[in-house]
């Protein structure tokens, strides 16, 4: 077995499409990698092999989570490892290119790779003089490098040609070198998202456009090019993760409110979001709440969806986790929630309070009507429904005008599409279809062939 098989630990987050990494220092201490601040799978992980963390290592100032490596420090004593350069205002050891961490039989050496964020550090993990692998953080990802446009279209392509050179830098460790990277499949921080998690120097030397570019030029072109949007919660988080997010002393909980309380938040400027599948929402709900169902994907649409300073209600159903919601919302800052309702959609009609529906059905049941796509731009240009609309769901909120009245509204599945009818239906449209399917189905049902290629 190969050391990752045996002492490395890949934590991943299926919903912002990430990976923290555990590595086992063989002493009963660990190093934590990029850990996220649901430390729920680190903590369960390290248990399980009896080990403490002793230290916590961030590549960069994340965009996409809050770091857990404060907490970890409360909790474990770890020491947190970060760039001197990212001007972190909690306690930490701040390293520069070059310098080694003596982590007790391995070593620890950042190498600079500015790109994704200017402080960006790589950590390549040594074991005396053999290099066994390199976390690449929002460098050099699987099959692409991580976006360079979080720090304003202003800096896109200087940041690009640095992540060029921190590339080519990393493409000259040996080949069979191990490449832990950060972003991943799934990810908004990845551009393009790969499927794959985690590589070699040598297989991203054979696969890796960006790496194969034959210039800076062409890289740059390549990588900015493939840029999509992203949630508008980006723009916040770097800076709480520079100065730490608040230390959590106990376990966060949603309290139990009764209707006439949720109605009163809502009155008073509040959010409601409506947490059960899609269906359940379409059959009744509290009007202006948003769709939101609980599934990996909770976090980004919350805080691509929601503002982070007004206070969440949640609507639940029986059977669903409240502690996954909880720690959606923590892992992206959203700590303004408060509660839920309790006794769900039945206690809100046994009170007399009103209630919405939202048609929901399946492509064949599907009224002439038109069509309105919510998915992401590089989606829809691989294969859409002619002649539909497109309106990215990140971006619906300010577009409430462009959507065409009593359109069907569809994504991939209809998670998106039912939140995106949400959105529609505060902001006033009525007679909403939300399609149950995605293009492919509905094609096939009404006999028609799927286009490709950008809206324009």
């Amino acid at each position: 077995m190969g050391f990752a098989d045996d002492h490395l630990m890949a934590l991943v987050d299926e919903g912002l499409g990430n990976s923290a990494y555990l590595v086992d220092l063989g002493d009963g201490r660990a190093l934590a990698v990029d850990a996220g601040r649901d430390l729920r799978a680190l903590h369960a992980a390290a248990a399980r092999r009896g080990l403490t963390v002793a230290y916590a290592a961030d590549t960069h100032l994340h965009a996409d989570f809050l770091t857990g490596a404060v907490q970890l420090g409360r909790d474990t004593g770890a020491t947190v490892l970060a760039s001197a350069a990212g001007r972190r205002t909690f306690e930490h050891r701040g390293l520069a290119d070059g310098e080694e961490v003596d982590l007790g039989g391995l070593t620890l050496r950042a190498l600079a790779t500015p790109g994704h964020t200017d402080e960006h550090l790589s950590f390549l993990l040594l074991d005396g003089s053999r290099r066994l692998g390199v976390f690449t953080g929002g460098s050099l990802i699987v099959n692409s490098a991580a976006r360079t446009d979080l720090l304003g279209a202003e800096r896109t392509e200087e940041l690009a040609r640095a992540q060029y050179r921190s590339l080519q830098r990393l493409a000259r460790l040996p080949d069979e070198t191990a490449v832990w990277p950060t972003h991943g499949a799934g990810s908004f921080c990845s551009a393009p998202p790969g499927t794959e998690r985690t590589s070699t120097i040598g297989a991203e030397k054979q696969s890796n456009l960006l790496l194969a570019a034959p210039d800076e030029d062409t890289f740059v072109r390549r990588l900015t090019a493939s840029l999509g949007t992203y949630p508008a919660y980006f723009d916040r988080l770097a800076e709480i993760n520079r100065r730490g997010p608040a230390v959590l002393t106990t376990t966060p909980v949603l309290p139990a409110l009764d209707a006439r309380q949720v109605s009163a938040l809502l009155a008073d400027g509040g959010h409601v979001v409506d947490a059960r599948p899609a269906a359940d929402y379409a059959a009744g709900h509290i009007p202006g709440a948003i769709s939101i169902p609980l599934r990996d994907q909770f976090a980004t649409w919350l805080g691509w969806l929601l503002p982070d300073g007004a206070p969440i209600v949640f609507v639940t159903g029986e059977d669903q986790n409240l502690s996954e919601i909880v720690w959606q919302a923590y892992k992206i800052g959203y700590e303004r929630l408060a509660g839920r309702l309790t006794g769900g959609m039945t206690a809100w009609r046994e009170t007399g309070l009103p209630t919405s529906a939202t048609a929901f059905v399946t492509p064949d049941q599907a009224p002439a009507a038109p069509y309105l796509d919510v998915r992401q731009e590089a989606e829809y240009a691989a294969g859409h429904v002619p002649g539909a609309v497109h309106l990215e769901l990140g971006s619906l909120a300010t577009r409430t005008a462009d959507a065409p009245q009593g359109a069907i509204i569809a994504c991939g599945h209809g998670e998106r599409a039912m939140t995106a009818a949400s959105v529609l239906e505060r902001a006033g449209h009525t007679s909403l279809t939300v399609l149950n399917g995605g293009p492919g189905a509905y094609a096939a049902a009404h006999a028609t062939q799927l286009a490709e290629g950008s809206a324009g």
